[in-house]
């Protein structure tokens, strides 16, 4: 990944430390971990000494307190190398990020100091069965018993939950009161009634395990985040940070696949001459560096936006939105220009593909981000 223009010199220093371990660390061991579905958790204690377990975080709390650029640039390095493990560090920033925007103090203190240092890893369990895009229709139950809450429900797809240690898990204590009846508590791993099923399997992103979880379970009033009813609010927060994250990730995938078109094009030799020489591989070469140039600079206005303390919830659905879409086609064009070895799994062009796929569903598919767009824009102009 070049360095790019109008980055802080420390944001791209710290970029280039992690650009140089994800070469050495994580891209020669990508297709195994997919071939064999090795969890990318393994590289939680060499990425927590890098001080990527903890980017998300204030120093206060044992983070590393980074620019969201220097965090996004950082993401997309190891994406570059290994989308797998990229999407196992979201789930985690997931996790820690909704501790540090609705726990208070204490909660704060007891898991976010060993989360950054990678003795702790964080789940996040939104999504149901029959509540993905809408949390409002979610059927997991928090039922105040004395000091404590029942929790009692099932949640799917939720990444890291088999490994972690511990899950925010988002229940209705108020069943009636739709999204304002949803609040978050903090599980610890082997609390009892706690299941959580064998790893799904996956079409890509294989080393980013995804589990069902069964809940059914007591848990202290101290555990939950913020008020009552605060929960939505609180994801909703969570989600326009994690929605960079996936862009970050977007960006890596895209940089990867670009790279191998550029040097498969430049080293290929058909009827006598380079198969970057032909003007309709230019073409694609030439579409594919735009999509992902203009990933990048949308991505890039978010981090502006975020660090400036502006709100930008609409900055990150477009972000996301575009850069999951570019990474789709830039795969996709980029396996086209290999041919026939593309989709051998020797090389990664069909693997890029596959972890490409996930990006335009989670974290909000593609179809939720354009309507988050569009009613931003029609709140602010009457019709």
């Amino acid at each position: 990944m070049k360095p790019r223009f109008g980055i802080a010199p420390d944001d791209q220093a710290l970029a280039d430390a992690i650009v140089r371990f994800s070469a050495e660390e994580l891209a020669p061991r990508a297709q195994e971990v997919d071939d064999q579905e090795i969890s990318t958790v393994r590289y939680v204690p060499l990425l927590a000494e890098l001080g990527v377990m903890g980017m998300n975080l204030p120093e206060r709390w044992g983070g590393a307190e980074i620019t969201p650029t220097a965090l996004v640039l950082s993401l997309a390095a190891i994406a570059e190398a290994c989308t797998s493990t990229a999407s196992m560090i979201g789930a985690h920033f997931l996790a820690t990020d909704s501790i540090l925007m609705g726990g208070d103090d204490e909660l704060r203190q007891r898991y976010l100091p060993q989360a950054a240092t990678g003795k702790k890893l964080g789940a996040f369990a939104l999504t149901e069965p029959r509540a993905g895009s809408n949390p409002a229709d979610m059927a997991t139950r928090a039922t105040r018993e004395g000091g404590s809450y029942h929790l009692s429900g099932t949640k799917h797809f939720i990444s890291n939950a088999g490994e972690a240690d511990f899950i925010v898990v988002f229940a209705k204590t108020d069943p009636a009161g739709g999204h304002r009846g949803i609040s978050a508590f903090v599980v610890d791993k082997g609390t009892p009634g706690l299941h959580i099923s064998a790893p799904e399997k996956l079409m890509g992103i294989r080393g980013a395990h995804a589990f069902e979880m069964s809940i059914d379970c007591r848990v202290f009033e101290s555990q939950r985040l913020g008020q009552e009813g605060t929960g939505y609010r609180t994801a909703m927060r969570i989600l326009d940070n994690s929605r960079m994250d996936v862009a970050a990730t977007c960006l890596g995938i895209g940089e990867a696949a670009l790279a191998a078109a550029v040097d498969w094009a430049q080293s290929r030799q058909v009827g006598g001459e380079p198969l970057a020489a032909k003007q309709g591989i230019q073409w694609k070469l030439a579409d594919m560096k735009m999509r992902l140039e203009a990933a990048w600079l949308l991505t890039l206005q978010a981090c502006a936006k975020r660090q400036a303390g502006i709100a930008f919830s609409a900055e990150s659905s477009m972000c996301k939105l575009y850069a999951s879409e570019m990474a789709a086609f830039v795969a996709d064009e980029a396996l086209q220009i290999f041919g026939g070895y593309g989709y051998t799994r020797s090389l990664p062009l069909e693997r890029y593909v596959r972890d490409a796929r996930i990006m335009r569903i989670y974290e909000g598919s593609s179809e939720i981000q354009r309507t988050i767009i569009a009613r931003g824009m029609l709140s602010s102009r009457p019709i």
